[in-house]
């Protein structure tokens, strides 16, 4: 049986105590989610994490897309930035400024798929005006202190980021009725932490020193043109950047501290391959003694056992990122080679689904009560 879904959005005051934790009176107002439709923004509709939220969204059953904001591409119809979305009728199609007081007029939930750093400075405003917040960047992933070196930039709402909820459902998915806001996981941390966290937790593997190898497709880089994701550059070429200081490095980190209470050493080399959607992951963790393929493998299964969008491969059989293109699957394998202590633990998804949009409203689903699924593909679009 579902918990009770959580419908009434607006309740900013009083809304969280002073240690960030829930009051019961803001959940006064719960009811069947089919009487009462949620009202949707999605911030930074123009780029491609944008577009796939709008294309997921439109399939749900309670949720209405009622705003559309970008800052470059204001006054933009949306068939304009996304000619594959020319089908639908939301009954809004021009982007608009992304001004706090004009989304919450008009939204009880936010998706921000901004810029690193837009959230921050805009989240605050929102949640203030009694908006969930469900942030798709990394600005309240991390501690503020680890925001200057990682990100560039001082944390402008740094009181904010002890109450955003880590938004990677399998393992925080019991944080996440009511959440006011959600820092939804970057593409290269929900494969790495989802592989690695049971065999943490059950003493498999050890916490480190752990080194991270990861493969991306070109829309993982954004929709901003640059010489590295033209054609004539990346056509035919593999090439590693941001090595040693990749922003998801600490992402990976402090995702599995949450989840396993271990603070892991990770080295993380990604790359970016020709390819325009899918993210390869490869954990080489320390191997504990006497440890298995079968017990690894085991491990995985039974950690994810009923839950939809967990793929973990047979022992022997091995992940694909083509068998996740549009569905908001993550595949998981895991091996142990005894001859060098070494459990390699590979994950495979869509970067703009279950590493973005989709995700993200399964994030969304958790928050209202609803069946985590629901609106979510798990069918695969092949070849």
């Amino acid at each position: 049986m579902r918990p009770p879904s959580y419908v009434e959005l607006i309740q900013p005051q009083p809304a969280f105590r002073v240690d960030g934790s829930m009051h019961k009176h803001a959940y006064l107002s719960v009811m069947n989610a089919s009487t009462t439709r949620v009202r949707v923004a999605v911030l930074g509709a123009s780029g491609f994490a944008g577009g796939e939220l709008i294309r997921l969204l439109d399939a749900h059953p309670d949720a209405d897309v009622t705003f559309l904001g970008a800052h470059g591409s204001v006054g933009k119809t949306l068939v304009e930035v996304h000619p594959n979305l020319s089908s639908l009728a939301l009954g809004i199609d021009v982007l608009r400024d992304p001004i706090a007081a004009d989304v919450a007029g008009t939204a009880d939930v936010a998706f921000c798929s901004l810029p690193h750093g837009a959230s921050a400075a805009l989240a605050p405003s929102l949640l203030e005006a009694g908006v969930k917040v469900i942030d798709l960047a990394g600005d309240f992933r991390l501690p503020a202190s680890a925001y200057p070196d990682w990100y560039g930039f001082e944390h402008p709402a740094p009181d904010w980021l002890g109450k955003a909820v880590y938004g990677l459902p399998e393992l925080f998915g019991d944080q996440l009725l009511g959440a006011q806001l959600v820092a939804n996981p970057g593409c290269f941390p929900t494969s790495v932490i989802l592989g690695l966290a049971p065999l943490l937790s059950a003493g498999l593997v050890e916490p480190g020193p752990i080194h991270v190898d990861g493969k991306t497709g070109l829309s993982g880089a954004g929709r901003t043109q640059s010489e590295t994701t033209l054609y004539a550059s990346s056509e035919e070429s593999v090439r590693p950047y941001r090595v040693p200081r990749h922003q998801h490095t600490p992402e990976m980190e402090r995702g599995l501290e949450l989840a396993t209470g271990f603070t892991p050493s990770i080295l993380f080399v990604p790359h970016l391959v020709p390819a325009v959607r899918g993210v390869v992951t490869t954990s080489y963790a320390p191997l504990a003694s006497g440890v298995t393929t079968e017990s690894l493998t085991s491990c995985l299964a039974d950690a994810y056992s009923g839950r939809p969008f967990v793929r973990v491969m047979p022992a022997g059989e091995m992940v694909d990122s083509k068998r996740t293109r549009g569905s908001n699957i993550v595949e998981l394998q895991a091996v142990a080679d005894p001859r060098t202590g070494t459990a390699v633990v590979v994950g495979a998804l869509d970067n703009l689904v279950k590493g973005a949009a989709g995700q993200a409203i399964q994030n969304l689903n958790l928050i209202l009560g609803l069946d985590e699924a629901t609106a979510l593909p798990s069918l695969a679009m092949y070849p």
